[in-house]
């Protein structure tokens, strides 16, 4: 027996062996490779809207409360901090909604007519706002 008659015994004998290895691994290596190559699933920025949409009536509630109290000096810089953060979330807003909005780092120094014209425009684009925000606009209305 030559080292060609012994290669022809080991090669008939592997052949069903590498042919079943074949069916069951390839499909998988297909598919890890497609995997790697699929361009990753777009991911949403920022929270949802729904969770925008409560935490801009909340804090314009309490802008609200704070506008109406009777220590309005004591806690002016508790009102300032509220617009503040009014202005990022309707700026958070804006940007899921498509509304044209200021950059997001001008959003803490939005002066109120600012604030009240992007606020306006949320409830215009659809966002459920309450229908009178004090401090805001001079007839209290959006």
């Amino acid at each position: 027996m030559t080292l060609l008659d012994a290669g022809r015994i080991v090669l008939i004998l592997a052949a069903p062996a590498a042919v079943a290895a074949g069916c069951r691994y390839v499909p998988r290596w297909c598919a890890a490779v497609a995997e790697r190559l699929r361009p990753p699933a777009p991911q949403p920025w920022g929270p949802p809207i729904e969770r925008l949409a409560a935490d801009l009536r909340r804090l314009l509630r309490l802008h609200g409360e704070l506008a109406a109290s009777a220590h309005v000096s004591l806690c002016a810089h508790r009102l300032w901090a509220v617009e503040a953060a009014i202005g990022a979330r309707a700026v958070e807003a804006a940007t899921a909604l498509g509304v044209p909005h200021p950059h997001p780092d001008a959003a803490a120094s939005m002066t109120r007519t600012e604030l009240s014209a992007l606020l306006t425009a949320l409830a215009a684009a659809g966002l459920a706002l309450p229908t009178r925000v004090s401090g805001f606009t001079t007839d209290g209305r959006l």
